[in-house]
């Protein structure tokens, strides 16, 4: 167990949280993490099963007294999300999480935590764990991918489950009882472009906007935060028009779900603009910390000369590129007319990257009115259509639609003001959640979302508040407790 958990309340959760944290468990390849489950079921003797796109169900009969409750199903997903600072050396896919405990939060050292859901699956396994909790039947659903593609919400089937209320452990902010959540789709834009020798007497530079907070590309989308990409273009568009710039290269972002927090380009100018392209650069950076001083006190823009690359994008591709990133909307795109202060609509431009003759770009859009996700994905996909680049749509995520007379959320709500003497805001989300589809496949399922406080998710400056996940524990076994009867 970590070192800086062993005092902290409940043990059991932080020590199954610890366990996690040694287990590799990156979207898609969630093999090891699997194992473990299907270890540790076999371990405590419960019924586990595994089914063909590899979600883990496990099964714990009801305590003595309780066997006639509702059974419950507890969820959460197992994979995370593996982002890190560019000068920090981390595998996601053998090291462990780093993490340590710091001003009563637990912090990972230049790396996403995996929080999001790493502490709602370890929650889950202490309460399967443990003898002295009372409950009725309950099952524990740990899904696959749900970071990159909802795979495992996507791939299951009726009958897998027999539950008839979920708890879905997957929420970021204590105090908030979630009852819906917005849909999702991605847009995938595919540029060909063709490499034409850099001109002489140019010289080149690495371009990069780093420092910025990034965060979940819906919980986050409506705090100010700056995009990467989205400041690096306005500098590329400005260079191009003033400086006659030649563009070899765009890197930019990482994650469909993630505002991208970092952002590199390779430039050319020629020799006789070298001091107003640097004098420039030199002033946008203040320009642009001074618009976001109060979200984004870290941001940096470096300059550094570079050997001159072979090749450059070709000038027209290079036109269309720079100018259809700048038309691209990114952020809260419309605010919902019946939830006060609930974002309903936004996109993000996730990231851009230069492969060997393409450039890619991933943008996700989501909203809580399927006609409107259809509008701002349309909106993205004419803006890429103009710019003659190839642009492909996933068949994206439903969204779910809140139920006012849900058992559940009643429950929750009356254990939440019991413990803790205040009443929780019972509200949808902005960001997808697994339940839309569980939903889909299992009509009439009473259902909730709720968990600790958790900032900075999707990116290497998330943290767990620590008081919060005791509260989260103490709501979870009360919740349990207060299940009433089939």
């Amino acid at each position: 167990m970590n070192n800086d958990f062993k005092n902290l309340y409940p043990e059991k959760l932080w020590y199954y949280f610890s366990e996690i944290l040694n287990i590799p468990r990156p979207s898609k390849k969630e093999d090891k993490i699997v194992k473990y489950l299907l270890d540790f079921g076999k371990k405590h003797n419960l019924e586990t099963l595994q089914d063909e796109v590899g979600n883990v169900l496990i099964r714990k009969p009801a305590t003595p007294g309780m066997e006639n409750k509702k059974p419950v199903i507890l969820q959460g997903h197992i994979d995370m999300v593996c982002e890190k600072n560019s000068d920090v050396n981390h595998d996601f896919d053998n090291d462990p999480i780093q993490a340590y405990v710091e001003d009563g939060w637990v912090k990972a050292k230049g790396t996403t935590l995996g929080a999001d859901d790493g502490i709602g699956v370890a929650a889950q396994l202490a309460i399967l764990a443990s003898d002295d909790i009372e409950h009725g039947p309950i099952e524990c659903l740990f899904t696959i991918d749900e970071e990159t593609g909802l795979t495992g919400a996507f791939g299951l089937k009726p009958g897998f489950l027999k539950g008839e209320i979920l708890l879905n452990l997957d929420s970021e902010d204590d105090g908030e009882l979630f009852i819906g959540c917005a849909g999702g789709r991605d847009s995938i834009i595919t540029f060909d472009y063709s490499k034409e020798k850099t001109p002489q007497n140019h010289i080149s530079y690495r371009l990069s906007v780093t420092g910025l907070a990034g965060g979940h590309s819906g919980d986050d989308i409506n705090k100010g935060k700056a995009n990467a990409n989205k400041v690096l273009n306005r500098m590329l568009r400005y260079s191009a028009d003033n400086f006659s710039m030649k563009l070899s290269e765009f890197d930019g972002g990482n994650l469909r779900n993630a505002i991208a927090r970092e952002a590199f380009a390779i430039v050319n100018v020629p020799n006789e603009n070298k001091s107003s392209f640097e004098k420039y650069v030199t002033g946008f950076e203040k320009t642009v910390k001074a618009e976001y001083r109060i979200t984004e006190p870290d941001l940096t823009i470096k300059l550094e000369e570079v050997d001159t690359p072979r090749t450059i994008i070709d000038g027209d591709t290079q036109y269309r590129l720079i100018n259809s990133l700048y038309a691209c909307p990114h952020g809260v795109i419309g605010m919902s007319a019946e939830i006060p202060g609930f974002v309903e609509t936004s996109t993000n431009m996730a990231s851009v990257k230069t492969l060997d003759n393409t450039i890619v770009v991933t943008t996700s859009q989501r909203s809580s009115v399927e006609s409107k996700k259809d509008d701002i994905c349309n909106m993205v996909e004419s803006v890429f259509r103009l710019a003659k680049a190839k642009v492909e749509q996933t068949d994206g995520y439903p969204g779910w639609t809140p139920n006012p007379d849900s058992e559940v959320v009643e429950i929750t709500k009356n254990s939440y003001i019991k413990l803790f003497n205040e009443t929780p805001k019972v509200l949808a989300i902005h960001a997808g959640l697994e339940c839309g589809l569980i939903g889909d496949v299992y009509p009439g399922m009473d259902m909730i979302s709720y968990g600790p406080t958790i900032r900075g998710a999707h990116s290497p400056d998330e943290r767990l508040e620590i008081k919060t996940v005791e509260k989260f524990w103490d709501l979870t076994l009360d919740v349990l407790k207060n299940i009433p009867e089939k």
